[in-house]
């Protein structure tokens, strides 16, 4: 922890936070906070940076945001970030964290597959990231069928009605993640995977991780002329209602990595959804509304555009701000995907896993 140290925090819809430092006997020395922010009166900067100096270098951002707040003049004006961003940025540069730059991402646009197997590539992919042999991959999943699928912590028989279900042809299957179910149909969804190394996110709580995760899909939205943002814990949302949901999985072997995905509704067949998932009044009412067929607004009204420009859009957005190359899983990572959709994703013990 010793020595020089720079972090960098992008505030999900907001601006860019920079922080330099050295730590010293266990504590923040020679702070120095830049970016492309917002703030008055001028001698702001001078308080926040004081109020970090000589501050234990293990102090979590919430306290230290704290310091900076107890120290920002009366009447002070932070745009574009908060002093919460600040302790972020802080953290993650004593932490060590990466940026998004610093990788060579590799994209992937496959035809379509199995439920199974797309839930055995999450698992397979972000594990040869964790161990180094993969870099960060974005994954645009293609559909083969209509699919129910379920959180890895939900009842299945809270979550589908299984005669609804048979009837559409709707494979349901159980992901590695935790939250929501999520009805999907080929052509009315899209559906990608990030899988990155813990460097990436170091420095970030488990809700910051999701909004700076999703940051750059709300930026490929705006480039579409959508204004969309994160709400918190899992969604991203327009004035029109919710149009995604994210989930992450943590591994800890190797480095470690993390899965994000997300599960974005072009189009949606409302009245099929309502007959193959049982969506209670409670998670109903919790969302605001009173109708299922309300929640989600399809990019397909929002946009205007075809799936494909859809999808194309977003992965040029991407390169755009991170670079990245188009590839391919690797024989060997398929081999082994088709293995764990077979005896794992495709079992009666793993989708009753939680009856």
């Amino acid at each position: 922890m010793q020595g020089k140290h720079h972090g960098e925090y992008k505030v999900p819809g907001g601006k860019l936070v920079v922080v330099d430092l050295e730590v010293v006997d266990g504590a923040l020395r020679g702070v120095r906070v830049a970016g492309d922010f917002f703030l008055e009166p001028d001698e702001a900067l001078d308080a926040i940076n004081g109020a970090l100096e000589g501050a234990p270098a293990d102090t979590d951002a919430r306290g230290l945001a704290a310091r900076i707040d107890a120290a920002l003049p009366a009447g002070a004006v932070l745009f574009g970030f908060s002093s919460e961003a600040v302790g972020v940025a802080v953290r993650r540069a004593v932490a060590g964290a990466r940026e998004w730059t610093d990788f060579d991402w590799q994209i992937i646009h496959e035809g379509p597959q199995s439920p199974a197997l797309h839930m055995a590539l999450d698992e397979v992919l972000t594990a040869e990231v964790a161990a180094g042999r993969r870099p960060p991959t974005l994954r645009v999943w293609e559909w083969d069928r209509p699919a129910v699928i379920i959180g890895s912590f939900q009842s299945l028989a809270n979550e589908v009605d299984p005669e609804g279900a048979a009837r559409h042809g709707v494979t349901v299957v159980r992901r590695i993640s935790g939250g929501g179910a999520m009805f999907v149909e080929p052509g009315n969804t899209i559906t990608y995977s990030l899988c990155v190394p813990n460097s990436l996110v170091q420095g970030l709580s488990f809700a910051e991780c999701y909004a700076y995760l999703d940051d750059w899909v709300l930026g490929a939205l705006g480039d579409m002329g959508i204004t969309a943002w994160y709400k918190p814990l899992n969604d991203i949302a327009t004035e029109a209602g919710k149009i995604a949901g994210a989930a992450q999985k943590r591994m800890a072997a190797g480095d470690g990595a993390v899965l994000h995905h997300v599960t974005m509704s072009y189009d949606i067949d409302a009245e099929k959804m309502v007959q193959v998932l049982r969506i209670g009044k409670e998670k109903l009412s919790d969302k605001g509304t009173t109708s299922a067929k309300k929640r989600v607004d399809p990019l397909r009204r929002q946009t205007g555009l075809p799936r494909a420009e859809v999808i194309a859009r977003m992965i040029a957005s991407f390169r755009t701000r991170y670079g990245g190359s188009m590839g391919s899983v690797s024989p060997r990572e398929l081999a082994r995907a088709e293995e764990l959709a077979a005896a794992k994703f495709s079992s009666r013990e793993w989708l009753t896993r939680v009856p």
